[in-house]
């Protein structure tokens, strides 16, 4: 397998707070292109009271991203997604098809309020389940609750969740401690996937080259592949993925 699958990212120019245009956005593909990604799931924010973009405007703007990325060289796969946040009706938009899962699979990337409680977090994650869908924690490492418990975090991966953690976050662009809590799921193999979550082409630009490097020498290129290659690669394929990796 060729190159590596960014799962969770914003570079869908002018939707969310992401690429703020379209300029941005190319750019922004450039950088991703130049550290050797070469599938991306686009996940812009879906929230409630929100104005999100609908999956007609989604399926249609990365077609037109796909023709401008050609047309400069870069044959890159592009598929729908979203990061939801999660509320009491998810479910429910999920099975109206309000809401775009990931790469059209029944794997969701859902996001909750860093401030939130475990209890929250975890019936979140069951009620997902509950109706037939494979949640992946976005940013794992954001959650407070979460990331003072290495237990609280091994009772999500028990239970079938996934686990997503940030590229930054493994490189300390967050602080030593969101750094120690990413490095310890990677040491544990509680992680599933990392991605960038990029949100532009500066500070949070969509790097993976230097993560990549790290968890090969510290975590074996086997965990690697799995991570950046394999188990994106079953997303989009809708296949099931052993949770304890």
């Amino acid at each position: 397998m060729q190159g590596y699958t960014d799962i969770h990212c914003h570079l869908f120019p002018c939707v969310d707070d992401g690429a703020r245009s379209r300029e941005m956005s190319m750019e922004m593909f450039r950088i991703a292109w130049e550290n050797g990604i070469r599938r991306m799931i686009l996940t812009p924010h879906n929230k409630p009271e929100r104005r999100n973009i609908s999956k007609m405007s989604l399926e249609k703007g990365l077609a037109e991203l796909r023709q401008a990325l050609g047309d400069l060289g870069m044959d890159m796969e592009l598929y729908a997604g979203s990061e939801i946040y999660y509320r009491s009706d998810v479910a429910e938009l999920l099975e109206q098809g309000d809401i775009p899962t990931m790469a059209g699979s029944s794997y969701v990337l859902v996001e909750f309020s860093p401030m939130d409680g475990f209890d929250h977090i975890r019936n979140g994650i069951y009620r997902l389940q509950a109706a037939g869908y494979q949640p992946v924690l976005a940013h794992a490492e954001r959650y407070r609750c979460v990331s003072s418990s290495m237990e609280k975090a091994g009772e999500l991966y028990g239970m079938g969740c996934y686990i997503q953690v940030n590229a930054d976050s493994i490189m300390g662009a967050n602080g030593w401690q969101v750094r120690h809590f990413a490095r310890m799921l990677l040491k544990k193999r509680m992680a599933h996937f990392v991605a960038t979550d990029a949100h532009d082409d500066m500070r949070r630009a969509p790097c993976l080259v230097n993560c990549v490097k790290y968890i090969g020498r510290h975590f074996g290129e086997d965990y690697m592949a799995q991570l950046f290659q394999v188990n994106p690669s079953r997303i989009i394929a809708d296949e099931y993925i052993d949770a304890m990796v």
